[in-house]
């Protein structure tokens, strides 16, 4: 049965949880942003492609900033009713911490829900969008900036160089175009004193409109081994200029689609199961493949002149002193060598290629069993930084963004760094899938643990008094008077008592 006390605690709770969420994506999304600011900037992208980026790549940020955002607003929330004597208030009338705790758990328990549909269904498509688009935009050319007195070669097969600009930018005086379209160098050069820059109305095309100048072309007669070069003066000329290739184009979204960023949960499961028969179908074949290089030929045919040297009995069966060669005659042992040394190299680079074969399914299945695990764990993750930070809360005693937010960010760093550790662990075949990814979790819950019942027991572990007065016994026993004035300024004496 929901009583007031209940819905009183989760209006608490709602509140800061959506302010600190929406806070915490925008951080992080203004991190990816200064990150690929150097690779968006300069590429012409209108504003709707950047809209989609963001909003694509805050989507993918969302298994980042929930947990943050539980962990923070749990501390808020404890925090604010400890510091206005609220919870004191609570304990009083007999009511304890963990039935206090129990209506924001279910709540958790319920975003945490939603977290794994949001992990299983819409990450895989925003990963899609994001990565999809993130390759487009790294892969687009420059927009054409041309400046004075430098060469500009953004447009293939040529190099323009323009000795200055109108304060308009369109108008260009000293121009030089080099045209390397034949591949041959620099054959072909165009001068003008002065031209105009003038963008077709499609803007695929860009047209240099230029006055007074001369073409020069050089040429080679092969028939006559003769070099050749033609002037050409023009007192108007329209070069143009293809532009097609700096518009921003899309790359197919199926050449991503099976990535192991993009598959939910059956998809992942799927794609282990076939990795799995894809690999016992190469261990089986590779023997097939290896035998006739390891196995000893024993069949040799009644005309061979080493069947005859052996008179048609079994190789194993005889006996030599020191090495196989005694067995085979002086004429016929460098063929057999020869034999040898191909037969060694072809066992070596079919080994070798299972080996490589064997390395990316080893790599590829990890890749996949974290993906996997990786679904889970975020759910989990917001379970277990909620029961780190409600206990938390009510032991500091502490609302706002103060001591909550330095408390808050401390331990999600820390889970982070272990998520991180354990991933890494993982993929370079240290860690086995389910004791990597979830090895933050495993360090972290007895903590949670533990600081709910320190919580139950009204702990003093962030109690300042309680380490001065720990800090003025150790003073006392080294004799530091320096310490002990220290320590009485930190309890806030104002007797100072110095030893």
């Amino acid at each position: 049965m929901i009583k007031k006390l209940d819905i009183l605690l989760i209006r608490s709770f709602i509140g800061p949880f959506i302010v600190t969420f929406f806070v915490s994506l925008f951080v992080l999304m203004m991190q990816f942003f200064w990150l690929y600011m150097d690779e968006m900037i300069g590429k012409g992208l209108n504003i709707w492609i950047i809209v989609q980026l963001l909003v694509y790549m805050s989507t993918t940020l969302v298994p980042l900033a929930l947990p943050l955002s539980v962990l923070l607003s749990s501390i808020m929330t404890f925090g604010n009713m400890g510091e206005n004597f609220e919870l004191v208030a609570i304990k009083s009338s007999g009511i304890s911490l963990l039935r206090f705790m129990r209506p924001l758990l279910l709540f958790i328990l319920f975003i945490s829900g939603l977290a794994f549909l949001f992990s299983n269904d819409v990450i895989p498509v925003a990963n899609l969008k994001a990565l999809s688009l993130l390759y487009d935009v790294r892969n687009s050319k420059p927009a054409l900036n041309i400046r004075p007195d430098q060469f500009n070669s953004d447009i293939q097969g040529y190099s323009i160089r323009v000795g200055s600009k109108d304060k308009e930018g369109n108008i260009i005086h000293d121009v030089i175009i080099y045209d390397h379209t034949d591949m041959l160098g620099n054959d072909k050069i165009v001068l003008a004193k002065e031209g105009q820059m003038i963008p077709s109305a499609d803007k695929q095309s860009l047209i240099f409109r230029l006055k007074d100048g001369w073409q020069y072309q050089e040429g080679y007669d092969r028939g006559a081994h003769n070099f050749t070069q033609t002037r050409a003066h023009f007192a108007k000329y329209d070069k143009v200029f293809d532009l097609s290739g700096f518009k921003f184009t899309r790359a197919n979204e199926d050449l991503f689609k099976n990535a192991y960023q993009m598959m939910n949960v059956a998809q992942l499961k799927e794609s282990i199961d076939s990795l799995g028969k894809d690999k016992r179908r190469s261990y089986n074949n590779m023997g097939g493949y290896m035998a006739p290089y390891i196995t000893f030929n024993n069949k040799a045919k009644e005309g061979d002149s080493l069947a005859k040297n052996l008179g048609k009995r079994s190789y194993a069966a005889l006996k030599y002193d020191s090495f196989f060669l005694q067995l085979v005659p002086d004429s016929l042992r460098p063929t057999v060598m020869q034999t040898v040394v191909n037969n060694l190299r072809s066992f070596k680079s079919l080994a070798d290629a299972n080996s490589l074969d064997k390395k990316l399914q080893t790599e590829n299945y990890l890749k996949l069993a974290t993906e996997l695990h990786r679904k889970f764990t975020l759910p989990f993750a917001c379970i277990l930084l909620f029961l780190i930070g409600a206990p938390l809360g009510a032991i500091i005693r502490k609302g706002g963004l103060g001591m909550p937010l330095v408390i808050a960010v401390v331990f999600f760093i820390t889970f982070h760094i272990l998520n991180i550790t354990g991933e890494k662990l993982v993929k370079a075949g240290s860690a086995v899938p389910w004791l990597g990814m979830w090895m933050s979790t495993m360090i972290l819950l007895p903590v949670a643990f533990w600081l709910i019942n320190a919580a139950r027991k009204d702990s003093n572990i962030f109690n300042r008094e309680l380490y001065s007065r720990f800090f003025k016994i150790v003073a006392r026993a080294f004799g530091g008077s320096v310490l002990l004035k220290i320590a009485d300024e930190e309890a806030g004496d104002p007797k100072n008592n110095v030893v």
